[in-house]
């Protein structure tokens, strides 16, 4: 079964320097199972590809049923310097909530 990110969790992002800092929070107990075994590093890398020059690091916040993400080397410098249309990254994560992954 193929699903979106966004039909079971809700994104905030923002910018730590350089680095973008993307929270991923499930509606529910389920949609936190699913995101919690089916979302990593990995894919979060390969969604940022020619965006994400750098390490992706995931975090589990279970007691919130979230998973927040820091893309390292995203920002162009960060918001002070970058010159990248998002140098805060505020959309990341709705562009990760588009994201199609296989259940």
């Amino acid at each position: 079964m193929k699903i979106k990110l966004i039909e079971i969790a809700h994104g905030r992002s923002g910018d730590k320097g350089d680095a973008a800092n993307i929270g991923i929070i499930a509606y529910d107990n389920k949609g936190y199972e699913i995101i919690n075994k089916y979302l990593n590093a990995g894919k979060v890398k390969e969604h940022f590809k020619g965006i994400c020059l750098g390490e992706v690091e995931r975090y589990e916040l279970p007691n919130i049923r979230a998973l927040n993400f820091i893309l390292h080397n995203t920002l162009g410098g960060g918001g002070t310097v970058s010159l990248k249309h998002d140098a805060q990254g505020k959309t990341l994560a709705a562009a990760l909530l588009r994201m199609e992954f296989e259940i």
